[in-house]
């Protein structure tokens, strides 16, 4: 058997008849009524000094759908109601712990309209799904297999600006770890290839926003031309949001097929910690770094790691992985490929990062056995963007009286360090 069981979340696209669409658009408007009446509830007490948990916006909901004008709140199910209380107060909970920003009132147009189902409020039988307040089982379709004998926790069903229904259902689930590998290996991230394996191998960065940029202004200037309220401006504004989804779900599946093919294949990966939003600030990059969607590139190794058995290890960003050793300058970003003058060997900045990379991974891999994400310890007061200073693949720079007290505490010792890697071939690392 695999690890200790996870949640995994299915998600299916199904087609509801125009009874199913109208019950879940009239529970979609009640949630978000319901969750901004709390969440506008919450500011009055604050101005007040008073604090509102979930337990008095229950009670709020309670009379809320007692009064007159708000009566229209009984017609739905009771539980994506109480659901979207819950939601509200794990918003505050984040926003209290620093993890988020506050929470805000939710729109008719802007907002993501979903509601959420537990057991009480649902029925799966036979891979047949039935929420309640509707008669029909929904019409999904299956396009994979469910965990043989499991029943969901939740279901959720949302409908995105592009006018797809989809449904998520998540299981507890136990999945079998792949068979172990010997090999690792080093992940740099970029714009021109998406990803570069200290195998040498390049991924080209398929750019799919850039491949519909021209369909999607010219859906955006039709948008534009429509009168605002009118029909045909809802019109338009669904095809735009077609565009966007198109990118979207092709840039999702790339990432998928490539993530879950390294992690199959490697038992070791390891990657750079960037900042992609303090990245994302560079107005000339800022459309390139977020069709590269990085970030989403990385979530789906972290998980998919600890799903199937294998270590993720985050090198620190300040980590000068993309330079040769023999370099005693730092070499424009603009030049990718530059031959050694001692050596007379050509070198590939991504390839050379990736390699750079591998080996601090290896290095910090060598502190402690186990699986699943390791992080690498960041340095403060520093602009979060990739280090591009010299690093050592060919050797260790030679030092400067007084340099030595400068290097950084690695914090790995010589005899853990990997054979084919000798320690003073590190100028920087990190360690868990």
């Amino acid at each position: 058997m695999g690890n200790s069981a996870v949640k995994r979340a299915f998600k299916f696209r199904f087609y509801p008849d125009d009874a199913q669409a109208t019950e879940l658009s009239k529970t979609f408007g009640c949630v978000r009524k319901v969750y901004n009446l709390a969440l506008a509830a919450r500011a009055e007490a604050r101005d007040s000094r008073q604090r509102v948990e979930y337990a008095q916006t229950s009670a709020m909901l309670t009379a809320w759908k007692r009064s007159p004008e708000l009566a229209y709140l009984n017609e739905v199910s009771c539980v994506p109601l109480q659901q979207a209380l819950r939601h509200l107060q794990r918003a505050f909970v984040a926003f209290r712990d620093g993890r988020s920003r506050h929470p805000r009132f939710k729109s008719k147009r802007k907002s993501r309209t979903s509601a959420e189902y537990t057991r009480s409020a649902f029925r799966f039988r036979d891979g047949r799904l039935t929420l309640a307040k509707m008669a029909r089982a929904l019409p999904i379709v299956w396009s994979r297999p469910l965990p043989p004998g499991a029943v969901p926790t939740t279901v959720t069903v949302s409908r995105d600006p592009a006018g797809r229904w989809f449904v998520s259902l998540l299981f507890e689930d136990d999945p079998d770890p792949f068979p172990r590998s010997a090999q690792a290996v080093g992940i740099d991230a970029g714009l021109t290839a998406l990803v570069t394996l200290s195998t040498g191998e390049k991924i080209t960065n398929p750019k799919f926003e850039r491949r519909d940029r021209a369909r999607l202004a010219r859906v955006q200037r039709a948008l534009a031309r429509k009168e605002k309220g009118s029909r045909n401006r809802a019109k338009a504004r669904t095809r735009v949001a077609r565009v966007h989804a198109r990118i979207a779900d092709r840039r999702r599946d790339h990432l998928h097929k490539l993530t879950t093919r390294l992690v199959r294949e490697n038992q070791t990966l390891v990657i750079e910690d960037l900042a992609v939003r303090n990245m994302q600030q560079n107005p000339r990059l800022a459309r390139a770094i977020s069709d590269a969607a990085w970030r989403e590139l990385r979530s789906m190794l972290e998980y998919k790691t600890a799903w199937y058995g294998r270590e993720l290890i985050t090198i620190d960003r300040w980590h000068p992985s993309s330079m040769c050793g023999a370099l005693t300058r730092d070499v424009p970003l603009n030049i990718r490929v530059w031959t050694c003058a001692d050596c007379g060997t050509e070198h590939d900045r991504d390839e050379n990062a990736a390699i750079n990379l591998l080996a601090a991974g290896l290095a910090v891999s060598a502190c402690g056995a186990g699986v699943g994400p390791r992080r690498a310890s960041a340095t403060p007061g520093r602009r979060a963007m990739k280090q591009e200073s010299p690093s050592v693949r060919a050797g260790r720079l030679p030092l400067r009286e007084g340099d030595e007290a400068k290097q950084p505490n690695v914090g790995v010792s010589n005899a853990a360090l990997p054979s084919a890697m000798p320690a003073d071939t590190l100028r920087t690392s990190s360690q868990q």
